[in-house]
């Protein structure tokens, strides 16, 4: 009957699959989205009707990259809310969480991240050094982030936006110099992404950080400090003030890159036709800040993009009025 208990008690302390699945956020796993952005602004550059074989290679390369971060970040989560566990438990959403809930006990998370991040590292490896050299920042970044960097007011907020910009340089990295045949000849390919887009990412990842923090102090009450330390520091009309600026700069810089054709890196098109997508990246800003300030939603982002049908259209139209853009160019050229 003893050895019977021992056994129960055993079993009970190994966190079942739906918990562990759980616990990574696959809801949150669209923002690693980010990855295939170097591949779909260089399609123009990549499309080759005489290889498929190579296009095919340079997708699979590009998804590789996907699956590196979303392994990444799932470990992220692991350390940050065992790190995070005591607090979690009394935020109305978080407690709910499975480490928070104690349905993976501490060990296990740090276990289970472990063996992520070896995965994620051994296929970086695969790729290339620069990969590893990408995922071991993306990971270091935010390890300090979990135990240092959260709280200090303002680079809280720009550590969680250079998460997203490495996965952008992680995307370019997978699929850059690539080899395939163009009219009978094997060309390898610079699909270095441009330095606007990078700038473009970090501006439109601290506009959804700023929210998502004034969303989160917006919903704390009185006592922001319980559910995160770092709200103190903040103000609504402070965030208010940095979500405008920073969501103008996103919009500015997006704009400029539309017909930044003096610069080679920027592959667009010569006769701007680039900019018609400038009016779905102003929908989606005017959007987001209509969500935070009206719905009062944004502590959430990934499931605003999910479930906000008008954003989910906007995203939907401009993807393919910019691959349109950049196809036509290479056809009629």
């Amino acid at each position: 009957m003893a050895a019977e208990q021992e056994v129960t008690i055993q079993t009970a302390k190994v966190p079942s699959i739906r918990a562990i699945i759980k616990e990574a956020r696959p809801r949150q796993m669209v923002k690693n989205g980010l990855v295939l952005v170097p591949l779909f602004f260089t399609v123009n550059i990549w499309y080759s009707a005489d290889d498929i074989g190579g296009m095919i290679s340079i997708v699979g390369r590009a998804f590789a990259g996907l699956g590196i971060f979303v392994l990444l970040s799932a470990a992220i989560y692991y350390i940050n809310d065992s790190v995070d566990v005591e607090k979690d438990r009394v935020h109305p959403r978080k407690r709910f969480r499975p480490i928070a809930a104690g349905r993976i006990s501490i060990p296990w998370a740090y276990g289970i991240a472990t063996v992520m991040v070896v995965g994620a590292l051994a296929s970086a490896f695969a790729i290339s050094l620069p990969m590893v050299l990408t995922a071991v920042t993306y990971l270091a970044t935010n390890v300090a982030y979990s135990w240092w960097i959260k709280n200090i007011v303002l680079l809280d907020v720009m550590t969680v936006a250079s998460g997203f910009v490495l996965r952008a340089v992680a995307g370019s990295i997978a699929i850059d110099h690539a080899i395939i045949v163009r009219s009978g000849s094997t060309v390898e390919l610079d699909l270095t992404i441009s330095p606007w887009l990078y700038v473009v990412t970090a501006l439109g990842a601290l506009f959804i950080a700023l929210a998502k923090r004034r969303n989160e102090l917006y919903l704390a009450g009185d006592n922001p400090q319980e559910q995160r330390a770092i709200l103190s520091e903040y103000t609504l009309p402070l965030l208010d003030s940095l979500i405008n600026v920073v969501a103008t700069a996103t919009l500015i810089a997006y704009t400029l890159y539309t017909f930044s054709t003096g610069v080679t890196e920027a592959n667009v098109p010569s006769n701007n036709s680039m900019m018609l997508t400038i009016p779905f990246v102003a929908y989606g800003v005017l959007r987001y800040l209509y969500l935070i300030h009206v719905e009062g939603v944004g502590e959430t982002p990934e499931e605003i993009v999910i479930r906000d049908k008008p954003l989910l259209i906007n995203i939907f139209l401009w993807l393919v009025t910019g691959s349109s853009v950049l196809m036509w160019t290479r056809l009629v050229n």
